[in-house]
């Protein structure tokens, strides 16, 4: 405003001839540079009114001559500088506009000349490399962050060049001396003749993106090394079908027993299941020579009416995330292997495409198991051998009572046949009471041969009470000769359970005969052996208790190992199989604690509902 006045008093009170009032184009530039367009528009107005103040006192409205002249153009270039002043303005407004947008994007963006000299510098470069603007600007950027590029940078440059654009990766270090690795795009500016004049580069910070992306490769050639040499069979298989058609009958049925009525439906399952990939271990164990021989369905692999098919769906259908069982699966030449597996079943609808089948080759396993099983079969008949053998003097005095009654009655026969009226009637009772008696014989001695049977081990229905009852006659004598007091204490409807019966029924009887011996020294209480029979609705349980001595607590853990006895003369290794033989039919074996002196030994069986073939 000052030099306004300044210009008004010189134009109006000085005698100088001339456009004086065209210094009010310089007002007005100083007032674009100090206020907002209404401020620039308020400037001219004083401007213009000031002209036409110092013009009018002096020449009046009407003269037409040089000064009016002087004057008009004086207005003139009032105008068109406010005009050019706003316009200018307005651009500048814009290009602020635009460059607080380029501030708003967390990606760095900079311009450069083409003597690399930074330009612009917005916020996000800033915020990625450390430097600010004012720091930053007038320096050549690749000197400033140490850029190391992917490609000889003239190739860089005549790509640019040519088409205009350049993408690609760069390792800068930001302020800190970190290393970033940036995504670059590139993009030329050239001014009106075409000639380039500056870069606009942008960047995007993907160190941490680069990293896991790293990570993720190291992890999948970690994954594929693992799959590839391990010496565990593992199958890749798709189970989207299945998942989508479980997930269909959630709700409308009850799945296990949909499945039990539906075999076609598990069968579709089992054909829809598909093998998309599998290792080298798998290659062998399916005798393939190559993947596309093998990457087939599971249908094509399984054996007919395979088991753990539909059990595996069950868990699939219970939201379980693992599954194992023990299976078989047919090798392209048709032999059927024994397997151990796992199945990995994802949390995710998205992840069955992907399921995880670890297995592995038990063939071996089941041909040692095979051979454990055999030799404790001899065992089992050693022992029964040597158990006989401790029970001979009761065995020859069970088979001596009938034969005595045999010999008996047969000569009571003939002398009644030999009267001289033959009693027809009496010998016929007494020939009935050999017949009796010579059964009975056949019936201890038929006994006596399946308990020392070795037959290979059997799954029959067994009838407990039949089975103690039995084993109490085979001991009936030796009971009596120590003077043994049996108590029997069996519950009523007790269930049948599957198992082999000769092997359960010498658990029982070395269990009775070890009770019976535990009591040899015992003179100051009645010698009694209670045997307990029970059922709680899974478990039928039997309890043989004696009234001896007992068991020391030093060797109460170790009882059942091979080896350790508590006789003089035993071999150790009737508790041993005796457990060994019921863990086999799926139960406990163990010492309990007795209600008085002596030792309580417990064993239960699993009642099943299985049906026998």
């Amino acid at each position: 405003m000052g030099l306004a006045l300044a210009i008004f008093l010189i134009d109006a009170l000085t005698p100088l001839e001339g456009a004086v009032a065209v210094l009010y184009v310089v007002v007005m530039l100083i007032a674009a540079r100090a206020f907002r367009s209404r401020g620039v528009i308020a400037m001219a107005t004083v401007c213009i009114t000031l002209t036409v103040a110092a013009y009018l006192p002096a020449h009046g409205l009407l003269n037409t001559d040089a000064a009016l002249v002087r004057a008009l153009v004086s207005l003139a270039a009032i105008a068109i500088g406010t005009a050019l002043a706003l316009r200018n303005q307005a651009a500048a407004e814009r290009l602020a506009e635009q460059a607080s947008l380029l501030d708003l994007t967390h990606d760095s963006i900079f311009v450069r000349d083409r003597g690399d000299i930074v330009r612009f510098w917005n916020r996000g470069a800033e915020e990625l490399y450390g430097f600010r603007a004012d720091e930053a600007l007038g320096r050549n950027v690749h000197e400033l962050l140490r850029t190391v590029f992917p490609m000889p940078r003239e190739a860089i440059r005549g790509e640019l060049r040519r088409t205009g654009r350049w993408e690609g990766e760069l390792v800068q270090t930001v302020r800190s001396g970190r290393t970033a690795i940036v995504e670059s795009r590139w993009a030329l500016q050239r001014d009106a003749r075409g000639e380039p004049v500056s870069v606009l580069e942008t960047n995007t910070d993907i160190t941490e993106r680069r990293r896991a992306h790293e990570a993720l490769v190291e992890s999948e050639r970690r994954y594929r090394t693992i799959f590839d040499t391990t010496r565990v069979s593992i199958l890749q298989q798709d189970w989207t079908p299945v998942k989508a058609a479980l997930d269909d009958l959630a709700g409308t049925a009850d799945v296990e027993t949909y499945l039990a009525e539906h075999p076609d439906f598990v069968r579709r399952m089992r054909q829809s299941v598909r093998i998309v990939d599998l290792n080298a271990v798998t290659l062998r164990l399916l005798g393939a020579d190559s993947k596309t021989q093998a990457l087939c369905h599971l249908d094509d692999i399984l054996p007919e009416d395979e088991p753990t098919f539909p059990r595996a769906l069950l868990a699939i259908a219970r939201g379980e995330t693992f599954y194992e069982g023990e299976s078989q699966i047919r090798t392209r030449s048709g032999e059927l292997v024994p397997i151990l597996f796992g199945i990995t079943f994802p949390p995710d609808v998205g992840g069955y495409g992907c399921v995880l089948v670890f297995a592995v080759d038990i063939s071996e396993r089941k041909e040692a198991q095979a051979t454990l099983l055999a030799l404790q079969a001899e065992l089992a008949h050693a022992l029964r051998v040597s158990t006989l053998g401790e029970l001979t003097a009761s065995i020859a005095h069970e088979v001596n009572q009938p034969l005595a009654a045999i010999v008996t009655n047969g000569e009571a026969a003939l002398r009644w046949l030999r009267r001289p009226v033959p009693d027809l009637e009496e010998a016929q009772a007494a020939l009935m009471r050999v017949v009796s008696n010579g059964t009975r014989a056949g019936d201890i001695v038929s006994r006596i041969r399946s308990f020392l049977n070795k037959a290979p081990t059997l799954r029959e229905r067994i009838d407990l009470v039949d089975m103690i009852d039995e084993a109490l006659l085979l001991i009936e004598q030796e009971m009596m000769r120590h003077g043994v007091v049996p108590r029997r204490e069996i519950k009523p409807d007790l269930p049948e359970i599957l198992g082999d019966r000769v092997q359960l029924q010498q658990v029982v009887i070395n269990l009775m005969v070890n009770g019976i011996q535990a009591m040899a020294g015992v003179s100051e209480r009645p010698r009694v052996l209670t045997i307990q029979a029970s059922c709680d609705g899974k478990e039928v349980g039997i309890a043989v208790i004696d009234s001896g001595t007992g068991i020391a607590p030093e060797i109460a853990d170790s009882i059942f190992k091979p080896f350790v006895t508590t006789k003089g003369n035993g071999m150790g290794m009737g508790l041993a199989i005796c457990r060994t033989t019921i863990e086999a039919h799926g139960g406990r074996l163990w010492i309990g604690e007795a209600s008085g002196p002596g030792a309580a030994f417990h064993l239960t069986v699993p009642v099943t509902h299985e049906s026998i073939a």
